[in-house]
């Protein structure tokens, strides 16, 4: 077996293993250090409308500058008009002097007369803005400090993204700086030892770091999503802890029975060692099920989930041989008082017969009531909303969000709007550009959209591309603009640019990108599940020999999935956890979720079960009935099984307290489902369908059962002549 041998060399060459991992990492950071991580744009992830119309934009040549807004309103009460129109002055002067500046508008009053907004353009290529952003970011400070009475603010695309960007930054931080010391303290009750603690925890840490280094390089060919340092850490400590977790185990276990350091790492790379593959294996599958959503940012997750799974992996099954070789019986040292004790303390586990023993001696009874409990769970699911990402979902914490909030308040056209893109044929200029016209006369008698600014059309150089922009009056996530879109996209535009023969048209903008996520999740959904539930039958089918292992698998993965959406529903749906949870409910789920939801906890929820089924299948294969076998399984992983657990709920209880909801979504989703998988799923729902299925469990048909190989005609011969052989 690969993995024996593997570990083999490893404790015989226990530092050239451990300068070889340490190498690897320290390369896998530098090489991300110097390439840098390239970002998701929205260019990116066009598709549909969006990127026809990105097509237009990019194809006439148009030079779009960034622009940023500056604020002008009174701390408190009436505005004075005077000393505002002054700040504006100051504002526009400033603003002039900056080489990063292009164009600077005249101060522009509210509908309400409570505020003033001067827009700014920053020069040069849109896609560089944040670079030259901070020149811009210190003008309005200076003005603000100039004149404290009234309250001078700057908003816009590229501000909001660098606040953006410090606060989920920042939350990341909170996530790694907790999540470390909440494992150690696990690992510290499962083991009761410092050392044996401290190794699952460091083999993670230097997983995570080395796939963030990758995952930078592999952002040089698809750009990584704001998502997926996050995405990284999250099932870089779950899986790298848990695969740690059971190879010490199962060598402190193999050493319990009096087998030498070598033996017990042997023992654990063949038991352990294999089951880690496997489960790797199954998880990759899982995450490559995001790449058929054909999405930048589920792609750039899945590439950044990948690589830090197989990082997990080949450190599981290399370096860690060689530390527990290399350590010996220092493992174990020093020890945790009274934990030690309890964390080494042999026996029947007491307790967990207990619980096993309603699913052992009427299976099908346990069976039906855990699984209608696991049902009613999931029922609130099939009342699921999707919303996709929108400036409702920030956090108002952020001062930036606030700032927006004001100025959206004050003038409706700086927030959402819709993007019109309109290619006229060569041979219809004339009457495309008549049609534009009719359509901005039919957006201004409009009450839906936004209009204290005029509607200003942009076109191309050679005069057929036209561009406009169609302010929404509400924000972009709400039903007013969905309407507004739906409107444009099937009414007003085929009515207008639509009559002209050969004439194209397209509407972008956040509305119209959120509203296309959705669809494409709706769409994309059915066909990642189909493909992550085929793949996932044929490495449990091949790996287990038996198809019904591998059926029940899926269904047990399936079930815990479907509980875990339907607490989601309940909880972010509904509004009685905000203040638990510190969120304010959309009224839905976040769209990317449910798909990213199910490929992580169906790769996460194989580690349990190759793990668990494979202690099963070792206790059958040494002579066991099937109901004893399962009992000797469950209970003998059971310790293993809850402290890996209990990592991962812990670690995404974490994300649960971020500021983000979509990551208080991720967070409450992931640690549901795991609680769920490791308690009622492995020691309730399983041994009961094992037990239901009996010996069924293990049939093989006859296309995977070894071939018997013919005894040598020599051999037989002998036998034949010898009585006594």
């Amino acid at each position: 077996m690969a993995t024996v041998r593997i570990a083999r060399w490893s404790a015989e060459h226990p530092w050239r293993a451990i300068t070889a991992w340490l190498v690897f990492v320290a390369v896998c950071i530098g090489v991300g250090n110097i390439v840098g991580t390239k970002t998701t744009d929205f260019d990116d992830a066009a598709k549909g409308e969006l990127a026809v119309y990105q097509k237009m934009v990019d194809d006439a040549g148009f030079n779009r500058p960034a622009s940023e807004n500056v604020l002008i309103t009174a701390r408190s009460g009436a505005l004075d008009k005077a000393a505002a129109g002054k700040v504006a002055e100051d504002v526009r002067g400033r603003m002039s002097g900056l080489k990063e500046v292009g164009e600077v508008s005249e101060a522009l009053p509210s509908p309400n007369g409570n505020a003033l907004l001067v827009s700014v353009e920053i020069a040069g290529d849109r896609k560089t803005a944040d670079e030259r952003l901070q020149p811009l970011l210190d003008a309005t400070a200076a003005v603000q400090a100039a004149h404290p009475d009234l309250l001078v603010e700057q908003v816009g695309g590229e501000s909001l993204n660098k606040a953006l960007s410090t606060a989920l930054g920042d939350d990341f931080a909170k996530a790694e700086l907790i999540s470390i010391p909440v494992t150690l303290v696990i690992m510290l009750i499962a083991f009761g030892a410092v050392i044996a603690a401290g190794i699952p925890v460091l083999l993670a840490l230097s997983a995570v770091a080395a796939a963030m280094g990758l995952s930078a390089l592999a952002s040089q060919l698809v750009p990584a999503s704001e998502n997926t340092s996050s995405m990284i850490l999250l099932i870089g400590m779950a899986v790298g802890v848990d695969y740690s977790l059971f190879y010490v185990r199962r060598e402190r276990e193999e050493r319990a029975k009096g087998r030498t350091h070598l033996d017990a790492v042997e023992m654990a790379a063949a038991t352990s060692g294999h089951a880690i593959v496997v489960s790797g294996f199954a998880v990759v599958v899982a995450m490559a099920g995001m790449f058929v959503a054909n999405d930048v940012i589920f792609t750039s997750m899945a590439i950044g989930s990948i690589l830090v799974v197989l990082t997990a992996v080949i450190g599981s099954i290399t370096v860690l041989p060689a530390m527990l070789a290399k350590l010996g019986r220092w493992v174990d040292k020093p020890r945790v008082p009274f934990v030690w004790r309890l964390s080494a303390k042999g026996g029947e586990p007491r307790v967990w017969k207990a619980i096993l023993r309603p699913s052992l001696r009427r299976p099908a009874t346990t069976l039906t009531v855990a699984g209608l409990a696991l049902v009613a769970l999931a029922i609130p699911a099939l009342g699921m909303k999707l919303n996709s990402p929108s400036d409702a979902d920030l956090p108002r914490s952020i001062p930036v969000m606030q700032s927006y909030d004001r100025m959206t308040a004050a003038f409706p056209s700086t927030g959402a709007t819709h993007a019109v893109g309109v290619r006229a044929p060569a041979d219809k200029v004339a009457q495309t550009e008549a049609a534009v016209t009719a359509l901005t006369e039919r957006i201004k008698a409009d009450a839906g959209f936004a209009h204290e600014r005029e509607i200003e059309v942009t076109r191309s150089s050679d005069g057929r591309v036209f561009l406009l922009n169609a302010a929404i009056s509400s924000s972009a996530a709400s039903p007013e603009a969905d309407k507004s879109l739906t409107w444009l996209r099937t009414v007003a535009l085929p009515q207008t640019v639509g009559a002209v023969a050969g004439a194209e048209f397209a509407v972008s903008g956040q509305t119209a990108g959120e509203n296309d996520f959705v669809d494409s999740m709706n769409e994309s959904l059915p066909w990642v599940i189909a493909i992550v539930l085929l793949l996932t039958f044929i490495i449990m089918t091949w790996t287990f020999r038996a198809p019904l292992i591998a059926l029940s698998s899926i269904a047990l993965n399936m079930l815990s999935a479907a509980a875990a959406y339907g607490v989601l529903v309940l909880v972010f749906q509904n509004t009685w956890a905000e203040g638990l949870l510190g969120f304010t409910s959309t009224g839905g789920i976040v769209a990317w979720l449910p798909l990213m939801l199910f490929v992580v906890l169906f790769g996460l929820s194989m580690d349990y079960h190759v793990f668990v089924v494979s202690r099963i299948r070792e206790a059958r294969d040494s002579g066991m009935d099937t109901r004893a076998a399962i009992s000797q399984g469950i209970t003998s992983s059971a310790g293993v099984v809850t402290s890996a657990a209990a990592v991962m709920i812990g670690v995404f209880s974490i994300f649960a307290t971020l500021s983000t909801i979509d990551m208080k979504q991720m967070g409450v989703g992931l640690a549901t489902a795991i609680l769920l998988d490791a308690t009622l799923i492995r020691a309730i729902v399983l041994p009961a369908l094992m037990g239901v299925l009996g010996e069924r469990n293990w049939w093989t048909p006859r296309i995977l059962r070894p071939r018997r190989v013919p005894a040598p005609v020599e051999a037989e011969q002998t036998r034949e002549l010898d009585p006594v052989g």
